[in-house]
């Protein structure tokens, strides 16, 4: 190959490789689902459906949501609608640990694992501080598996419904996720 020949080819390789990794990009990008979803998650902290209980604190220190370090494991029934006779979609499983000195965010760690016929088998994981006394709280996806793999986005939860007296709430969670 003569020098100009080479010269040209170098210029012409190079052009292709910058620009590859753009359309690459971009039509990986068109290759993305959004799902939607609205849940409500069943919520007993007392009696036989316990589904929320504390497991670690503080020693000597009363073990409540408000108080640091105060650790709860969760697995809560996921359904269609706020009524706890709604259609189960999976479970909520997992930790909060009140993360903040002075008790007004959580950490909050917990896979939503889908046990319906749409999404039997998969699961989108959340992660992120929840602070606990603001109405609409927001949490990021971080993951997912199956029909959500490579999932990423947001959630947001608000109280829908709690009783102290009783230890039931109910809790609306809002999930938008992009994933392939």
């Amino acid at each position: 190959m003569s020098k100009l020949t080479q010269e040209s080819f170098l210029l012409l390789l190079l052009l292709v490789l910058s620009i590859s990794p753009t359309f690459l990009a971009q039509a990986a990008a068109t290759d993305l689902k959004e799902t939607q979803l609205v849940l409500y998650f069943q919520d007993f902290t007392e009696g036989p459906n316990t589904s929320s209980i504390t497991v670690a604190g503080i020693a000597g220190k009363l073990w409540t949501f408000s108080q640091f370090g105060t650790v709860y494991v969760v697995d809560d029934t996921m359904t269609e609608g706020a009524n706890p006779k709604s259609p189960i979609v999976g479970r909520a499983q997992g930790i909060t640990v009140t993360s903040a000195q002075d008790g007004r965010n959580a950490l909050v760690l917990v896979s939503l694992v889908f046990t319906n016929m749409k999404y039997n088998g998969s699961t989108l994981e959340i992660q992120g501080i929840s602070k606990q006394f603001e109405p609409i709280r927001e949490v990021a996806v971080v993951s997912g598996t199956g029909k959500f793999r490579f999932a990423r986005g947001y959630a947001t939860f608000e109280t829908y419904f709690a009783d102290s007296s009783t230890g039931y709430s109910v809790e609306r969670c809002n999930v938008t996720v992009q994933h392939y």
